[in-house]
């Protein structure tokens, strides 16, 4: 079972594909690839959303994902960069439904929690645990690259090996 994870974003926005397989790894979970699909400023907001569809396509194309897993806006501390976020979050889902595979949603708690065991886990704290539960050699970076493999590896906990090809929402 392939897994995409993304950690949305309008500039930036992370990816991470996992591989749950049996008898790969600890957890039999293994890292394909991960990344950042980046917008220039200077495109207007649907430039933008259109070019972060266009890498979403080829990411689906390339890794063909059974399922996808999402950070959801939990809460905020900025509405300037809420609103872009949400935009994004909607083109990210808007593919996924075109895609028809199932969709998972998660916190950053959630997220926190099933990584480390602990909700306040700090960011450095979570990518050291996603370097070892995949066990790559180095911590992957950019962070937004880093925490979609987080969400990732999150979904590949409560998702089951046999999902149906009908898109639905899990939270």
């Amino acid at each position: 079972m392939t897994i995409l994870g993304i950690d949305p974003g309008i500039q930036t926005t992370g990816y991470g594909v996992i591989q749950k397989k049996k008898g790969s790894g600890q957890l039999g979970l293994q890292c394909i690839a991960y990344g950042c699909i980046t917008t220039p400023k200077e495109k207007t907001r649907g430039e933008r959303l259109w070019l972060l569809e266009k890498g979403l396509i080829k990411l689906f194309s390339e890794y063909k994902p059974d399922i996808m897993a999402v950070e959801s806006i939990f809460f905020f501390k900025n509405l300037k960069t809420v609103m872009p976020v949400s935009e994004a979050r909607g083109v990210i889902l808007l593919v996924g439904a075109k895609k028809k595979i199932p969709l998972y949603e998660f916190t950053p708690l959630q997220v926190k929690l099933a990584i480390t065991g602990y909700g306040r886990a700090d960011k450095k704290q979570l990518q050291r645990m996603s370097k070892e539960i995949l066990q790559l050699s180095a911590v992957p970076k950019p962070d937004d690259a880093a925490d979609a493999l987080s969400i990732a590896v999150t979904c590949s906990f409560v998702a089951k090996d046999n999902q149906s090809k009908h898109p639905i929402t899990q939270s």
